[in-house]
C-alpha cells in the first residue's frame, strides 16, 4: 500500500494529510478519516490502509496542526506513564467538533480535484475523539456525506454546545455507532440521550454494543486492541460503505 503525504490549506493554517489509494486503476469512492486523540502514527495510518486495501480513496489529515509538531506517539508507553493528560490534553485541547466540521471544508475541495475520486459524496469515518468529529462533520455536509461510522466515540450527547446531538436534525447520511461496552466518555445513559435525538429527527442509523470491548478496541496499538471485536467492526463498516458509496 502507498500514501502520500500532501498538505492542505485549512480554515485555521496549513494541515499535513495523508493520502491511501488502492492498487489498481480508479476512480474509487472517497473515505475521510477522523484521527483519535494519539494523533497521526504508524499504527493510525495501518487502520487507514486497511480501509483502503478495500478499494477506497483515504484522506488522513492531522486535525492537530494548529499546535504544531508533535510526536509520533507510542500509546503503549503513554498508558504506562503517569502523564497521560499532560501529553494528550494539549492536542485534544487544539481542536474539537466544530473546528474538525470547518477543516472538513478544505477535505472535500482536495477531493473533489481529484480525477480518481468517484461521485459526489462521501464517508467518514472516526475513531475516540474522531467519532464525534466524523458525526458533526456529516451535519455540517449533510449532501456530500452518505456514512458517517463512530468507533468508541465518546461524548455524542452532553451539554456542551459542541455535542454530535444537537445537530442530529441536520444529518442526511447513514450511521453506524460502536459502542465499547466498557467506556466512561460514552455511558448507556449518554448513548440513550444520543439515539434518541437520532430518532426523533428520523436519522438512520444502527448503534452496536461491543460485549466485552473496552474504549480504543479497533486500534492496533492500544493495549485493549480485540482483534475479534475489531473484524467485526472492519465488517460493519465497510457493508455500510458498500451499500452507500458504490
Amino acid at each position: 500500500m502507498t500514501y502520500d503525504e500532501i498538505t492542505l490549506q485549512a480554515r485555521d493554517g496549513e494541515c499535513p494529510a495523508y493520502v491511501f489509494t488502492p492498487e489498481g486503476q480508479g476512480p474509487w469512492p472517497a473515505v475521510i478519516v477522523y484521527m483519535d486523540a494519539f494523533g497521526i502514527r504508524p499504527g493510525l495510518k495501518q487502520m487507514a490502509e486497511t480501509i483502503a486495501a478495500s478499494g477506497y480513496l483515504v484522506l488522513l489529515p492531522d486535525l492537530f496542526y494548529r499546535l504544531g509538531n508533535y510526536g509520533p506517539l507510542v500509546p503503549k508507553d503513554i498508558f504506562a506513564g503517569d502523564d497521560f493528560r499532560a501529553v494528550i490534553g494539549p492536542l485534544m485541547a487544539s481542536t474539537d467538533n466544530h473546528k474538525a466540521a470547518a477543516d472538513t471544508e478544505a477535505f472535500l475541495k482536495y477531493l473533489d480535484a481529484r480525477e480518481d475520486v468517484i461521485g459526489g459524496k462521501v464517508a467518514m469515518v472516526g475513531f475516540c475523539m474522531g467519532g464525534g468529529m466524523a458525526i458533526t462533520a456529516a451535519a455540517h455536509y449533510p449532501d456530500r456525506v452518505a456514512a458517517a461510522v463512530s468507533f468508541h466515540g465518546g461524548n455524542l450527547a452532553t451539554d456542551q454546545p459542541t455535542s454530535p446531538h444537537l445537530l442530529a436534525p441536520k444529518i442526511q447520511a447513514e450511521l453506524y455507532i460502536a459502542v465499547a461496552d466498557n467506556d466512561k466518555s460514552y455511558p448507556p445513559a449518554m448513548a440513550e440521550r444520543f439515539e434518541r435525538a437520532l430518532s426523533d429527527a428520523g436519522v438512520r442509523y444502527r448503534s452496536e454494543l461491543y460485549r466485552g470491548a473496552s474504549h480504543g478496541w479497533m486500534k492496533p496499538d492500544f493495549p485493549i486492541y480485540d482483534k475479534a471485536a475489531a473484524d467485526k467492526g472492519w465488517a460493519e463498516m465497510f457493508e455500510l460503505l458498500e451499500r452507500t458509496l458504490r
